[in-house]
């Protein structure tokens, strides 16, 4: 008989180049799940990506440090403990430019895939 749980000890590990950990704990690339992912980042001090315009809503929740987030031309700074949804098709570009790494979880729905996240060439 099959548990009504999915413990998850082994996540995917996605390979970067900028220096950011992405581990996906559920999700298209972990699991095979495409309604949702959950992914446990560290993005490094002076780390930025393109901007990018998703067809997915975004949760982000800051475990440490802080993250900058240019939505649409507004800059929105979160910190420890405080957490933000970005809806989907909302041009967005995730950064930080501060000292400190920052930790967060992130989570998408429906999950997180290469082809539906749009990023833009970098600038």
């Amino acid at each position: 008989m099959s548990k009504p749980y999915t413990l998850q000890s082994s996540p995917f590990i996605v390979p970067t180049t900028d220096g950011k950990l992405i581990e996906e704990h559920f999700g298209l690339a972990s699991t095979g799940e495409s309604h949702l992912s959950i992914a446990h980042m560290v993005a490094p001090p002076g780390w930025s990506e393109p901007f990018q315009t998703p067809e997915f809503d975004e949760y982000t929740y800051v475990i440490r440090g802080k993250k900058q987030f240019n939505i649409a031309g507004e800059i929105v700074i979160l910190e420890a403990g405080q957490s933000i949804k970005i809806n989907k098709n909302t041009r967005i570009q995730y950064a930080n430019p501060f000292e400190e790494a920052c930790e967060y979880l992130a989570i998408c729905i429906p999950a997180f895939a290469p082809g539906t996240v749009h990023r833009e060439e970098a600038e």
